[in-house]
């Protein structure tokens, strides 16, 4: 089966949108670099639309009706949005999922140190990552800080021209004899994944009384740690031990730039999965009023295996239903599960894109192509299909009638070549509930890596298919 570049359907009005929608993502990911920022840069859009917080309505003993738009936010690092349909709830919802983690470095709870005349911060990687990918590039530092009075203090280094930068060393090839002799997952541990925060001796007045006082400065112990502390204490107001309750990220610096001579493609971090977020929140955002109640679910942990209290395997999504058919008037237990049970899902997550350069890793047949548009994976797992969702036939030929009724080209894929291995995405965790289930998103290309790769085409495509989608599907 052939099927045309995406590039090819469009007009010049369709082009026009598309840029302007990959304008405002390209702006998304500049502000939301963790799964916190992409929290507040959400809630921010949607409350503009005119959506309002779920406890709120609950406070206020409000009863929800067909239009009516709520999100219920938790932890600040998972979000799930609702617009109320003219149908019972109780007949299920059509729902979009992503996850807004990403790849990146972690920053421990004990962190700063000295070495060799460097500061350092201790990391742990978070996610699949390839190790060597990290080193010797500019690197930023996103997150918060709790102090013990509960003050939270956001941080967000590196991103502004004139903020510094941090890095991970590497050997110089001129040394480097033993270490290339080694695998690629041994060239750089995840023990030297530290980053380097600081170069500078603090040095101090000697006092009179001091022995060898010649009044002259003098550096203190650890002096280069001393310097980063103070300069933490100056700008944050913070000491050494409240790193215990900080959740700091290290992320590549820079922003989402455009990609190619053509300025055909995008060229970012965290495109798995905010792109899909992204897209799944525009598509609620401009869906009409419908019969089924709609909903974009969109959440943390997808890339340690959804797993926590922010994660999908969390009950934070049933709970969340619950209350909202409670304020519909359909609360029960088992209107609960009828309604998880009839829903339609697509759980939107990125595809690998096929790479001439590695050819052999792809079934040609069967791989996205970027510019081939919205990607549909039947299956994803692994291997013999380990940890795979597998959508029936029944539920793939009715997406497939809104798409071909909507005109939204689509591509079918798998994620590799069989033998190779694989990947997961939430999509097997809400089947649970007996609701049909498929994974849906957008071709990436150097996918886990500090900066990956989309086709402004794919990402308009599936915004159009997730809009499609919510509107249409019911079965």
């Amino acid at each position: 089966m052939e099927r045309k570049n995406t590039w090819e359907l469009y007009d010049e009005a369709a082009l026009a949108e598309l840029e302007t929608l990959n304008a405002n993502y390209r702006e998304f990911l500049d502000n939301g670099k963790t799964e916190r920022e992409c929290i507040d840069t959400i809630v921010n859009t949607i409350e503009a639309a005119g959506y309002r917080e779920l406890e709120e309505v609950i406070t206020e003993g409000k009863r929800l009706k067909k239009g009516d738009k709520v999100y219920s936010v938790w932890m600040n690092k998972s979000i799930a949005m609702f617009q109320i349909g003219s149908k019972n709830m109780a007949e299920g919802m059509n729902i979009l999922g992503a996850h807004i983690d990403s790849p990146r470095l972690d920053v421990k709870q004990n962190p700063l140190y000295e070495d060799g005349g460097f500061a350092y911060l201790d990391t742990h990687y978070y996610g699949g990552v390839k190790k060597y990918q990290w080193v010797t590039i500019p690197l930023a530092l996103h997150g918060v800080i709790v102090k013990k009075d509960g003050t939270t203090i956001e941080v967000n280094v590196g991103e502004n021209e004139d903020d510094p930068v941090f890095f991970v060393s590497d050997l110089l090839p001129h040394l480097a004899q033993e270490q290339m002799e080694k695998k690629a997952s041994a060239l750089i541990p995840g023990e030297a994944l530290d980053i380097i925060v600081g170069n500078k001796p603090i040095l101090v007045e000697t006092k009179v009384e001091d022995k060898n006082a010649d009044g002259k400065k003098e550096k203190v112990k650890e002096a280069v740690k001393a310097g980063i502390l103070e300069i933490l204490k100056a700008q944050y107001e913070i000491e050494e031990e409240d790193f215990i309750s900080a959740e700091l990220e290290v992320v590549p610096a820079g922003k989402a730039r455009e990609a190619g001579l053509d300025r055909s493609m995008i060229l970012a971090y965290g495109q798995d999965d905010r792109v899909c977020a992204y897209t799944s929140m525009q598509a609620m955002l401009d869906s009409k009023d419908t019969e089924r109640t709609i909903c974009c679910i969109l959440v943390d942990k997808e890339e340690i295996g959804s797993v926590g209290a922010t994660g999908m395997q969390s009950k934070f999504f049933e709970n969340a239903v619950a209350e909202v058919l409670n304020l519909c008037g359909e609360y029960s237990e088992l209107n609960v599960r009828r309604c998880l049970a009839r829903s339609c899902m697509l759980s939107s997550d990125v595809s690998s894109a096929y790479d001439p350069s590695f050819a052999g890793s792809f079934d040609k047949k069967n791989v996205a192509y970027m510019g081939g548009g919205m990607v549909l994976n039947k299956f994803t797992g692994a291997r013999g299909k380990s940890g795979s969702n597998d959508a029936n036939a029944e539920y793939l030929a009715h997406i497939r009638k809104i798409y071909e009724e909507a005109g939204v080209n689509f591509q079918t894929a798998e994620l590799g070549r069989v033998d190779l291995g694989g990947g997961g995405t939430i999509a097997y965790i809400l089947a649970l509930y007996g609701m049909n289930v498929i994974d849906s998103g957008v071709a990436v290309m150097n996918m886990h890596a500090p900066w990956e790769a989309t086709s402004k085409a794919d990402v308009y495509e599936t915004y159009r298919g997730y809009k499609a989608f919510v509107e249409k599907a019911s079965l």
